[in-house]
């Protein structure tokens, strides 16, 4: 009896688990969801009869490892920083491992070990890592198979709020980790565009007249995610004059976030004392620091950003921080958690776009692939449902032995897009392509 080990059941985890229960119980292998707070793990796994939640500190080596011993097949979906002690113990008893986040530097650094060991560790296999790379790798294959030569490519993705339940100046709620949101953009952007290596700043980055058109969305604002260049060798992109990845945001909020960048909201040095503080206090406080009060003192109604900031709590005197000694980046955070959280009955939206231009016989071509996804409600969102389901999909594959692969892979072979692209078709995450 084959048995599936799940460490984390937080936002990203539900749209997995469902999946997982079906199918274990279909092939009659066991389901284990190991996370720090025993109802939360509890109530993902909703009492079926083969899985069990499992609460521990994933710190703790022995905890944690007395789980892994007993697992066919380990997914994390713990933060980043934690995926490495998951690792070193799959190394150590020979598991393989699924990941949605990218591989860093001391993942990479166990690649040779991990082939010797004949296992697989498959990381990147998300949405954004993760679909991404699977969608534009098969669509990249087609176009060579018919001579094609690319010459650009533009990869956008952004986890929105559906427009049914867009109804603040922001145009966005959270379905994701906030302190990611926050955080986005701090190292800058490196891309290829016209043949030129582009680099911009923290500051250049939330341009909201870098827009794309959305089939049935009107227009969406991008910006550059940190690194597009380490890509290139990867896609076999080599030759392409332009190659970039962004993020996708409504362009209100570009707009406004290059204003809260601007005003050091998102800065990470100097501390505030938030204990019965409230976030009016804060906001005062902060722009006093910085010497921003008379720029925030002149913004008028008509201004969409002064909308902006009374909607995180510039004028909010009731809601209390009390988190002790925080950075102004700490305090955005829980303004987000607090203002831009998604009710039960909304719904979020994941939209992904892959733009390519190609040569074919002395002929331009122009490629648009794009796929929405809308969340069903709070719990059961698209963030949930495209993370999600990769992983869950290419874990049954393996434990199937429908993928065979050995080292430490992203999902770039065929061997592994080609049958997950096909069941997250049958399970509503289409794409649709135009062709110009």
């Amino acid at each position: 009896m084959k048995h599936i080990l799940v460490f984390g059941a937080g936002k990203s985890s539900t749209c997995l688990i469902d999946y997982l229960l079906k199918e274990t119980a279909a092939h009659q292998w066991t389901l284990t969801v190991v996370d720090g707070n025993l109802y939360l793990a509890a109530s993902k796994v909703a009492g079926a009869p083969h899985a069990k939640p499992v609460a521990i500190d994933v710190t703790q080596d022995e905890a944690r490892q007395s789980l892994v011993r007993t697992a066919d097949i380990v997914i994390s979906l713990l933060p980043p920083s934690l995926h490495f002690l998951v690792a070193k113990d799959c190394l150590q008893f020979s598991k393989n491992l699924l990941t949605a986040s990218y591989v860093d530097e001391k993942l990479g650094a166990l690649q040779e070990e991990i082939t010797v060991k004949g296992l697989l560790f498959l990381c990147e296999m998300g949405l954004d890592p993760g679909i991404d790379h699977m969608s534009a790798m098969q669509l990249i294959a087609r176009i060579r198979a018919k001579g094609g030569n690319i010459t650009s490519f533009k990869s956008h993705c952004g986890g929105l709020v559906a427009p049914e339940s867009d109804d603040n100046p922001w145009h966005y709620k959270i379905s994701w980790n906030p302190r990611n949101v926050v955080m986005a953009g701090k190292a800058g952007a490196i891309f290829r565009e016209n043949e030129q290596t582009v680099q911009l700043t923290y500051q250049q980055l939330f341009n909201e007249n870098n827009t794309v058109p959305i089939p049935g969305l009107g227009q969406l604002a991008w910006y550059a995610n940190r690194d597009s260049l380490s890509y290139i060798p990867v896609y076999g992109l080599g030759s392409s004059s332009t190659f970039l990845r962004t993020t996708l945001r409504y362009p209100a909020f570009n707009a406004g976030w290059n204003r809260i960048v601007a005003l050091q909201l998102t800065d990470e040095t100097i501390t505030y004392n938030t204990d019965n503080l409230s976030l009016a206090s804060f906001f005062k406080a902060h722009f006093e620091q910085h010497g921003h009060t008379a720029a925030i003192q002149q913004l008028n109604n008509e201004d969409a950003f002064l909308e902006q900031l009374q909607f995180l709590g510039l004028d909010d005197h009731t809601t209390l921080i009390n988190k002790g000694q925080c950075t102004a980046a700490d305090v955005m955070q829980f303004a987000l958690e607090q203002k831009l959280v998604l009710q039960p009955h909304d719904k979020d939206m994941i939209v992904m776009l892959h733009e390519f231009d190609y040569l074919l016989s002395n002929q331009q071509h122009h490629v648009k692939s794009c796929l929405i996804v809308k969340g069903e409600d709070q719990l059961r969102t698209s963030m949930a449902k495209t993370v999600g389901l990769p992983l869950g999909i290419a874990a049954k594959l393996i434990l199937l032995g429908k993928i065979n692969l050995k080292g430490l892979h992203i999902p770039i072979l065929p061997e592994i897009y080609n049958p997950v692209l096909e069941e997250l078709h049958q399970n509503g995450i289409i794409f649709h392509e135009e062709e110009s």
